[in-house]
Order: C-alpha cells, then structure tokens, then sequence
C-alpha cells in the first residue's frame, strides 16, 4: 500500500506538471508532494475514515458503496479502518471512470472535439490566462482542451488555494491499489457520457457553459462550494450538502438546477444499474463514486435499496 500510494500520487501529479518546481513563487497555492517515507508510515498508522460508507448485500453477497471526494488533502488518501476492510472484503473496484485505462485521453480529446466550438476573444483569453496566473501554471498549458474544460479544470485547481489537490481525490488512490493488488477495476460509465454533461454539442449552449463556469470561479462561488462539499466529505455529513440551495448557500437559477440534474440525478439510475450489474457477477464490489450522487430522491443507494438490496450505512 505504501508503495502504492507514493506511485499513484507521483504519476497523477507529473503527468499533470504538479510537484513544485525549485522557483516556485511564494504566493502560489500549495501543489502536491510525493510523499516521504515517514510521511507514507505516519499516514498509514493515523488514517481515519472519511467520506461515507454502506454495505450493500443481494443474492447472499455483500458489497460496499463509498461516497468519495474528487479533490483532497494527503492525509485523506490513506484509507481509514472502516474502508480498508471493505477493501479486503471485496474483489473488484468499480469507479464512475477509470483514469488510467489506456483508452481514456483519447476518448476525452473525442468527447472535445465533438463538442460545440466556443471561440475565444481576446476577452475571454485575457480572464482564462487570469485563472493561469492564480493557478501558478503556464497560461498554455491547458491550450489545448475545449474551452470549458480549461474553465473546469481552473475550478479544480483553485481548490489549492485550500489545500485540496485533484492528486489527492480518493479515485486515483483506490484505483493505484487496485492495479497493485491486481484486482479488476471497471467503470460504471463512460468518458462520453460524462464529458456529454459538461460539453454540449450546441455551440450556443457550450459557450453558455464557457460564461457560466468561468463567471462563478471569478467569483469565488466555485471554490466556497469545494471547501463546503470537502468539510462535509470529511464528516460524512450528507445533509450539509443534501440540496442544491445547501450546496450553493443560494437560490438556485433554472438553468442551475437543470444542469445539477445533468449532472447527478440523471446520471444516478446508469450508476446504480452498473454497480447492481457487477455485483451480480459474483465477486464483492467496492463501487467508490461522488458524494453528491449520495443525494436527493434518487440518491444512488436509494436506487438500489429498490432494486432489492439490503443498504445500510456504516458507521464510523
């Protein structure tokens, strides 16, 4: 697991340019580290549960659903005792995408390509290389994805700004050992119809997208709902992110709550049938997916508890 670990967390953040460089500039955010030795055993010993948890069983198996954090801090990384016997108890890892599959970059330059054209003014380029600058990267080097992942993507990285890396999401670190205890790991989706989500093909709607990404990370509305949604992660606190209004700290828009239905409860049904597919095949599952698909009338281990399973949270 140590090993693990420390080869996860250093492929992740090289391949995206992450460790920080000797001249790093003071006022950047934090960027990951490979972790030292001492830092792998002290957060191997200290690990503590987090996110939530439920035991799943049908047809005299039992299976386990982990509500995770796409973003995180080291110490989050290393799973706690509850999630290490779900670990040991289970045979396959189920995600909602499998990052590491060969197919994956490739499929999402697809999903890009495919999507609606957003043409960049010198206004628009001037606030995207703003985000750069925050972000301490070089104003190129997301050039060469759709407009709004660059926009996404800037989200994702302000998250630093409060100690939550992408190299530390809970995903990443599961799959790493998985591929090191050579166990399956399979998706419960695909890249298309997650990238669908966030990349319409109407090239109206992609630069509705585009304004509307952009304008609530300028705000710092973005990087409020990454620190809310992480403090209720780390207490497995499902009622604090329960709704959108709790989400957001808002009265949402139309066009708000419409994409928050894109992008979990329209997505549920697919990821509750996947996960209920695979324990079917006889092995345990651990299917580790978003939090926030934890939530609402049609919450993931909701939609299976009516597909007859036995769903009980476990208690940490």
């Amino acid at each position: 697991m140590k090993h693990t670990l420390r080869t996860t967390l250093s492929a992740i953040a090289l391949s995206l340019g992450l460790f920080a460089s000797a001249h790093a500039k003071t006022e950047c955010p934090p960027v990951p580290q490979a972790p030292t030795q001492e830092q792998l055993a002290d957060g191997m010993k200290n690990a503590k549960d987090r996110g939530a948890l439920w035991r799943i069983s049908k047809d005299g198996r039992t299976s386990y659903l982990f509500g995770t954090l796409h973003v995180g801090q080291m110490a989050w990384a290393f799973p706690g005792p509850k999630l290490m016997q779900a670990l040991r108890e289970t045979q396959v890892l189920a995600v909602e995408v499998d990052i590491t599959a060969p197919t994956t970059q490739a499929e999402m330059q697809t999903a890009m390509a495919q999507a609606g054209k957003v043409s960049l003014s010198e206004k628009d380029q001037a606030r995207l290389d703003a985000q750069a600058d925050a972000a301490c990267i070089p104003r190129t080097a997301l050039a060469s994805m759709h407009p709004v992942m660059q926009a996404v993507t800037y989200v994702v990285l302000s998250g630093r700004h409060d100690g939550l890396d992408a190299a530390y999401g809970q995903e990443p670190n599961l799959i790493g050992f998985a591929r090191a205890q050579q166990r399956p790991v399979v998706s419960l989706e695909s890249i298309a119809s997650q990238m669908a989500v966030l990349l319409p093909r109407e090239p109206e709607a992609a630069r509705k997208g585009f304004d509307s990404v952009l304008t609530e990370l300028e705000k710092g509305k973005s990087r409020e709902q990454l620190r809310r949604i992480s403090d209720a992660w780390v207490r497995g606190d499902l009622d604090a992110v329960g709704s959108l209004e709790k989400l957001c700290q808002c009265q949402p828009t139309d066009d708000e709550r419409a994409f928050s239905r894109r992008l979990n409860d329209d997505r549920n049904p697919t990821i509750a049938q996947r996960i209920a597919e695979e324990h079917a095949k006889g092995k345990p599952v651990l299917a580790a997916v978003g939090l926030l698909h934890m939530t609402g009338p049609k919450a993931v281990d909701r939609l299976l508890a009516e597909q007859g399973f036995e769903v009980q949270r476990v208690a940490y």
